[in-house]
């Protein structure tokens, strides 16, 4: 086997069979609940067909540590970290490879406040694994399981809260939906409904039966975007298998994407309330500048889901995010979340006449090229990265350098971040400028130092 897991402070993914197997997801689900504190987990998983397999290793792990198991089914990322904190549970575990294809799986895990866990915390669980340090629990002293009889009543409740519902009610929006086979399906339809939309779902059944590539991309969601014009609808949704990124279709079928989804989520909120916004360093520009306008401060994270939220914690922003489509509002929880951007996108479109596609109109604009390359003999561990983020620095001495996370290189009109995936074996290159030419030239320049066919021209 070619052992794909990869196993790291962000949790465990990979190919099931091929590294990824039973034996595995019992012991890490053990080596975490290991350091938990006494009390229960919620467990989770979204609608991927090996989770049926994966899902009892994961609960027998769990019980085996003395710790109770609180069952939530297929359920959403973001709904199991509102569950943690609404039921005081000491952690929680989702069993989901995001937006990997139907042949991956993995776990995410959960602080007992509802967010993933730290690079410390997720260290700890790695350490443990690899030791094989777990607290296995005497006969007499087993966890119990309980089911959660609706898991997605508290998350709906949340979000409602934070939209004008009646305004939204009174268009009655077609709107399109993508659930994606996954897990997030049966809220997002639930929340469409409460909202007085009328919804038209594709994948909405939680049975890993992909339509296509789960990544909500342009070129995965080619033929949902031509399905929202055909059915009259004000916008569409596509979510990713586990639900906590969200890509939007507008009205015409054009793919807007998931960098403007954080960006169309902050114009709403940030008109109703001025504070810090906190992006991670590959997070476009586009929602920089329209936190400017409103004179909002901006705070840049490592990539990470906690590093966001943790910046977010440090500067009570009143918004947060990832450039995937993943929206953070502090005040449903604390982690990225599909369903809050579906309503503020929904709240901004009620708040005027204009359709979906000329509120993208009024964004700042700019043009991002992301590309991926294998991880090659220049990036083999941290010193080589090390070393090599220090020679591509070096070629560019005017540039402005932060180096927390990888690279990332600033100008004026431009910029670039290069850093290795905590997630899959691969080196991501994101470069953003005013002109699609200059990112895909900045693109490019960095892209052959990593891939080591550099030249001497820039």
């Amino acid at each position: 086997m070619s052992e794909t897991r990869i196993a790291s402070i962000s949790g465990l993914r990979g190919l099931v069979g091929d590294g990824l197997d039973p034996v595995v997801m019992v012991e890490f689900a053990a080596a975490y609940a290991s350091q938990c504190e006494p009390g229960a987990i919620v467990l989770s998983h979204d609608g991927r067909i090996s989770s049926t397999v994966f899902f009892p290793a994961v609960l027998a792990g769990v019980t085996a540590t003395g710790r109770d198991a609180l069952v939530a089914g297929a359920t959403s990322t973001p709904t199991v970290g509102i569950q943690v904190r609404a039921r005081n549970a000491v952690g929680g575990i989702q069993i989901s490879a995001s937006h990997n294809p139907p042949q991956y799986n993995g776990l995410k895990f959960f602080q007992p406040r509802g967010m993933v866990l730290s690079p410390e915390q997720g260290r700890a669980v790695l350490d443990r694994w690899q030791r094989k340090d777990f607290s296995w629990a005497s006969w007499d002293s087993l966890g119990k399981t309980r089911p959660i009889e609706d898991p997605d009543e508290v998350h709906l409740a949340r979000v409602l809260e934070i939209v004008d519902v009646e305004a939204i009610r009174r268009r009655e929006y077609v709107v399109a939906l993508d659930a994606c086979h996954g897990s997030g399906g049966r809220l997002a339809a639930r929340l469409l409904r409460a909202l007085g939309c009328r919804p038209v779902v594709l994948g909405g059944e939680p049975d890993g039966y992909y339509d296509h590539l789960p990544e909500p991309t342009e070129k995965n969601l080619r033929l949902f975007s031509a399905l929202v014009p055909a059915v009259g609808a004000a916008v569409g949704f596509a979510q990713d298998p586990d639900a906590d990124r969200l890509a939007i279709v507008d009205e015409s079928g054009h793919y807007i994407g998931e960098e403007l989804t954080l960006a169309l989520a902050a114009l709403r909120r940030l008109d109703q309330i001025q504070g810090a916004v906190v992006l991670n360093l590959s997070t476009s520009n586009v929602t920089e500048e329209l936190a400017r306008r409103f004179g909002c401060p901006v705070v840049r994270t490592p990539v990470g889901e906690i590093n966001v939220v943790e910046g977010m914690l440090a500067e009570n922003a009143v918004l947060g995010g990832e450039g995937n489509g993943g929206v953070i509002d502090p005040r449903v929880g604390l982690v990225r979340d599909s369903f809050v951007a579906m309503a503020l996108v929904l709240d901004l479109l009620a708040s005027s006449e204009r359709p979906l596609s000329r509120w993208v109109e009024t964004l700042p604009r700019f043009v991002m090229i992301k590309d991926q390359y294998p991880l090659g003999p220049g990036c083999a561990g941290p010193k080589e990265t090390a070393a090599l983020w220090e020679r591509i620095a070096h070629a560019y001495p005017e540039a402005r350098s932060d180096r927390r996370d990888g690279l990332r290189l600033d100008w004026d009109d431009r910029w670039v971040h290069v850093r290795s995936s905590n997630t899959e074996p691969i080196v991501r290159v994101i470069a953003e400028a005013t002109e699609a030419g200059i990112a895909r030239n900045l693109a490019d320049q960095v892209g052959r130092w990593v891939s080591g066919t550099r030249d001497t021209q820039r």
